[in-house]
Parts: C-alpha cells; sequence; structure tokens
C-alpha cells in the first residue's frame, strides 16, 4: 500500500509499505477514505517529539471502510463506514472503565502517561495511522463506531480529533452561565473550543492568535471577539484590560508545544529541545486567567519537563485541568449537536490534497501559506 512515512524533521515522502494486517483476534483492518493532518503532527514534522522513528506513518485522524475484522469483533463488519478516534483503548482497564480512555493501560508499553495514539511518536504506542491506504485498527469493538447514514464523511472526520478535542478543552475549562472564556489559538481545536464554549453557557468568547486570517474565522465560525497577540505590546495586559483587569475566568490552551510569543521559550524548547515544548501559552493562560479561575490545557506537549509558571497558578489559586480528549466520550453529544444543525465541523475544512502531494500539504500548513486552517488528505 501507499503510505506516508517520516524521514526525519521537515523531511516526509509516500512510499510502498506492507498491507496491515490482522495481529490480534480483536483487530479490524480499515480501508482509510479520509484522513486530515493535524496541529500535533506538526509537533513530530518539525522533530519536537522523542522517539519519533524514521519510517513510521503518522495520523491519527482518521475514517474510512472495514475490509477484514479479526475473529472475535463483535461490534463491526466488513463493508462498515467507521470513525475511528484517535486514542487507542482496551475498555476494560481501571482507565477505561472511568473514561479516561486516552490514559489506557494496556496499549502502551510506556503507559506511565498517555495510553496509545494512531500515528504518533513511539512514546504513545507506535501504532502507524491513517496518512496511508489501510491502517490496523486494535480493539476494534472499543474505539471505532459506525458513522450514521445522516453524517456527512468530513464531519465524522473532524469528530475523530479536532472537534472532540476542542469539546473537551471547553469542558475542562468549567464554563459556569455568562463567564469570560478566553482561548489561545486559533487553529482548528481553538475553533472549535471557541464555538464549543457558547454551547456550556459561556457570555463572551475571545480568541488570541497572530494570523489574521485564522482570527476572521474566529470571528465567522465561532462568533469570538479576537486579539491579534503581534499587534499589542503585552497580550496579558491586553486580557486583563477587555476584562476589567480582573482576567478571564477560564483561560484554554488549545497551542501546545510550538506556541510563538517568547522567544527564549522558542529556543529552548523548538530549536535546542531543552523543554517538552515552549509554555508560552500555558503561561499566558495563567497570568491571564483571573484569581481562583480555571486553566485548560488540552495542546499537546512532549513528556520532559517545560518552564511553566506553576508558583504563580498556586498563588492566584487557579484550578488546572489538562488531559488528551477522550473524544469517544464525547461523540454521543457531539453527535446531537451536528444533527440539531448547532455547528458543521467541516466549516474549518480549506484545502483538499491527495496521499501522493502530502508533503504540499505539510509545507502549507506547518508555513500558514495559503489561508490555511485544515487539511483533509484524500488516499
Amino acid at each position: 500500500m501507499r503510505a506516508m512515512t517520516y524521514r526525519g524533521p521537515y523531511r516526509i515522502r509516500v512510499e510502498e509499505k506492507p498491507d496491515p494486517r490482522i495481529e490480534h483476534e480483536n483487530d479490524a483492518v480499515v480501508r482509510v477514505e479520509r484522513a486530515a493532518i493535524c496541529g500535533s503532527d506538526l509537533h513530530l514534522y518539525h522533530g519536537m517529539m522523542p522517539d519519533t522513528r524514521v519510517g513510521h506513518t503518522f495520523g491519527h485522524e482518521f475514517i474510512g471502510v472495514v475490509e477484514q475484522v479479526g475473529p472475535s469483533v463483535e461490534h463491526l463488519d466488513v463493508g462498515d463506514r467507521v470513525m475511528v478516534p484517535f486514542h487507542i483503548s482496551c475498555g476494560s482497564c481501571w482507565f477505561c472503565a472511568r473514561g479516561l480512555f486516552t490514559n489506557c493501560h494496556n496499549v502502551n508499553p510506556n503507559a506511565t502517561a498517555v495510553g496509545g495514539i494512531f500515528g504518533y511518536s513511539h512514546t504513545t504506542g507506535g501504532y502507524d495511522g491513517g496518512q496511508a491506504e489501510r491502517v490496523r485498527v486494535p480493539f476494534a469493538d472499543v474505539g471505532p463506531e459506525v458513522i450514521p447514514p445522516w453524517l456527512d464523511d468530513e464531519d465524522a472526520l473532524m469528530m475523530t480529533d479536532a472537534l472532540g478535542t476542542g469539546y473537551f478543552g471547553a469542558q475542562l475549562a468549567s464554563i459556569r452561565e455568562g463567564d469570560t472564556v478566553v482561548v489561545l489559538g486559533a487553529g482548528p481545536v481553538g475553533l472549535f473550543a471557541a464555538r464549543s464554549a457558547w454551547l456550556m453557557g459561556a457570555g463572551r468568547v475571545i480568541v488570541v492568535d497572530q494570523f489574521e486570517y485564522r482570527l476572521e474565522k474566529a470571528r465567522t465560525f465561532a462568533y469570538a471577539e479576537t486579539i491579534n497577540f503581534a499587534e499589542v505590546d503585552d497580550v496579558v495586559l491586553e486580557m486583563k484590560k477587555q476584562t476589567d483587569f480582573l482576567g478571564a475566568d477560564s483561560v484554554i490552551d488549545a497551542v501546545g508545544a510550538e506556541a510563538d510569543g517568547n522567544l527564549t521559550q522558542q529556543v529552548t524548547s523548538a530549536k535546542l529541545k531543552l523543554q517538552g515544548g515552549s509554555p508560552t501559552a500555558l503561561n499566558w493562560a495563567i497570568d491571564g486567567v483571573r484569581k481562583g479561575g480555571t486553566v485548560s490545557a488540552m495542546g499537546a506537549y512532549g513528556p520532559i519537563p517545560s518552564a511553566v509558571k506553576f508558583g504563580d497558578a498556586m498563588n492566584k489559586g487557579v484550578t488546572i485541568h489538562m488531559n488528551q480528549a477522550p473524544v469517544k466520550r464525547q461523540w454521543p453529544r457531539l453527535l446531537e449537536h451536528v444533527q440539531a444543525g448547532h455547528l458543521t465541523p467541516s466549516d474549518v475544512i480549506t484545502h483538499r490534497i491527495p496521499l501522493e502531494h502530502i508533503a504540499d500539504g505539510y509545507h502549507l500548513f506547518s508555513n500558514k501559506l495559503d489561508d490555511c486552517i485544515k487539511t483533509v488528505v484524500i488516499p
């Protein structure tokens, strides 16, 4: 089969790889019909995440058609159209039993923290991902769901990570009716977090970014106020000014490891790899939230330490909620919202490219070219 393969930082290509096969009786093999490039894929592409191995296939957002099932699979049949959550979960361990599917204890030999993730570094299990013609899906009775006949394929694709993660970020923010919510980052996850904040009762939503085309999308898709941090002297001071100098009730970090805005943090993280990512956005969140407020963090960071302002958070009485999003847990409610017309997830998609041109897709997305917000890959 044809698959995207990693050859080192900023170097990917499409190559022939062996077709995936049933390795366990509860596996399925899915023929990929749509995949996507995620902002956290860029952390791999840029060499930010440890133990990202040459030859690995990225892609944790994908939908497709079931081609094979193992002998113990009961809930899927060959020919089913399925959406597959980015996380791999056994469904029966202590963590899965409590809905913490991204912390599954049985799918990652390095599972002191995160469980298994498709198409990410070997710190998350080393499973090949969906930027390929086919993918092996472990625990097929646990993760994938048959796509409802009324649901558009590209809307389903957004539910496999970006929408579910943005919605989860808003959940983690503990939003109460009338709250002011600031979202740091106007990529797909940030846009979905901002839109979801309204669904949870926010009275005001402000999105912070530095790219005007993304801020325009925040205004038209998420109905948010915006701050361009490249146009203000001090973004935290600007956040305070716009919230009666108290700070926001909740701040959502939807950026993660490659946040711009602080040269020292960028150099020590992105260039020198001395941190598990630039904590600029997370520190802005801690500084910009009100005393006693909530910070939500679901942007991806690496496992090594980062220079986070923990003392400031403690002295302000800030509650910090964070995790990789258990998107499957969000699906029932999200399907209701989509079916009711409260949002159309595919509205954030700006580019569609064939698998053979995936290197161009990474280049566009990484360099913020052609007003790229979200790219779909078509095998």
